[in-house]
């Protein structure tokens, strides 16, 4: 194991397409999903435990919140140990903790993230599990020509 790790942080912010039809109105989502009241209505309506995690430093401190998600300390480690200029055991040619900027990567999160919770349901082993994610992973890179 390594303290640097992924951190899993790529989901955790917005970006705004630079050809975005309404760069303006995007900018104010971002604000509002973000704001201290959206965090406050999220909770209102389904609880603190899942209220979108990383958007405001203040909710790791909000007792409210500290009470029902005991994962709050760990993700919070996360984000302030991440380092996407140094985001590996050994050095790497590459910047970034775990997004790879090609098409098919939202496919590959969504068919691992099923298989762990194959395995995590008591579906699969672990092993099957990462194996499934694997075989998926290189039939759609090698679809897509990257590996030959």
């Amino acid at each position: 194991m390594t303290p640097k790790g992924s951190h899993w942080l790529w989901s955790w912010c917005f970006a705004i397409p630079t050809a975005a039809k309404s760069p303006d109105a995007a900018a104010k989502f971002a604000l509002w999903a973000t704001s201290k009241e959206y965090i406050a209505l999220a909770a209102a309506d389904s609880g603190w435990a899942t209220v979108p995690p990383g958007t405001r430093k203040s909710t790791y401190t909000n007792s409210d919140y500290l009470k029902t998600a005991p994962f709050a300390p760990i993700a919070l480690k996360a984000m302030q140990t991440a380092d996407p200029t140094d985001p590996c055991l050994h050095p790497v040619p590459y910047q970034g903790i775990q997004f790879v900027e090609i098409p098919e990567f939202q496919s590959f999160g969504t068919v691992v993230g099923q298989s762990i919770a194959g395995a995590l349901a008591g579906n699969m082993s672990v092993d099957q599990a990462l194996q499934a994610g694997q075989a998926a992973t290189l039939r759609a890179v090698k679809q897509a020509g990257y590996v030959r």
